[in-house]
């Protein structure tokens, strides 16, 4: 269940929010459409470069879009690729679909679902309009080898000058979602969220707050813990 108090951006309409990193990035988008949608909003879900393409709440035309929305649903916006993704739709669609909602949500990168990633030189594709970036990273990742756990290896292990089979620690992965070159990546002046994700028991709980409590002392980064049973992930 997600929370206002969390985010507090979902209680306010207008905003553009785009998501980066890995862990359960898109079922966090839409959760998030989600979550706005059941207010009443008009929502729109899409990807500035590709995403798992959904079963469900598919609009290719804007009739579509709107049947969604006065049904009370999100909808999702996306060029089929063939092989079960959406890639980026046209740019005109895009914003012209973006200025009729209340909402928009926005995967930003990929990450193959690993439950990390450092960004390569072309991400994260963050559009002007974007307000609010959130760093999904999934707490399973902790304590295992960087190389088994994280997208982007070669980056990561510059960004955090380590090597590839050096455990990921709380201290690592905060470094990674806090740094200008990992998490924070063309951020700049927008609103900014760490999000660790796969809080499913309480050793995980235990270990996203301690990662918490570093990024907020250390880095002055804001953070949240999310978890989602079974029949709200994205799969």
């Amino acid at each position: 269940m997600l929370s206002e108090a969390q985010f507090p951006f979902l209680a306010e309409k207008g905003h553009v929010v785009s998501l980066v990193g890995g862990g359960g990035k898109t079922t966090l988008l839409y959760q998030l459409s989600t979550h706005c949608a059941r207010k009443g909003w008009r929502v729109l879900a899409a990807t500035t470069t590709h995403i798992r393409q959904p079963d469900h709440n598919m609009a290719h035309t804007e009739a579509e879009c709107s049947a969604l929305w006065a049904a009370g649903e999100y909808a999702v916006l996306g060029t089929p690729d063939g092989c079960g993704k959406l890639t980026a739709p046209p740019p005109d669609v895009l914003h012209r679909w973006m200025r009729q909602a209340d909402a928009v949500f926005l995967e930003a990168d990929g990450a193959k679902r690993m439950p990390c990633k450092a960004p390569a030189s072309r991400e994260p594709v963050l559009l002007p309009e974007c307000d609010t970036v959130l760093a999904v990273a999934g707490l399973s990742a902790l304590g295992r080898p960087l190389r088994e756990v994280c997208f982007r290896l070669d980056e990561a292990c510059a960004l955090l000058h380590t090597a590839p089979d050096v455990p990921l620690t709380p201290e690592l992965l905060a470094a990674l979602l806090a740094s200008e070159a990992g998490g924070r990546k063309l951020v700049g002046e927008r609103a900014f969220y760490a999000v660790l994700n796969q809080a499913d028991d309480p050793a995980r709980r235990a270990l996203g707050e301690t990662t918490r409590t570093i990024l907020w002392k250390r880095y002055h980064v804001q953070s949240v813990l999310t978890h989602f049973a079974k029949g709200e992930r994205a799969e």
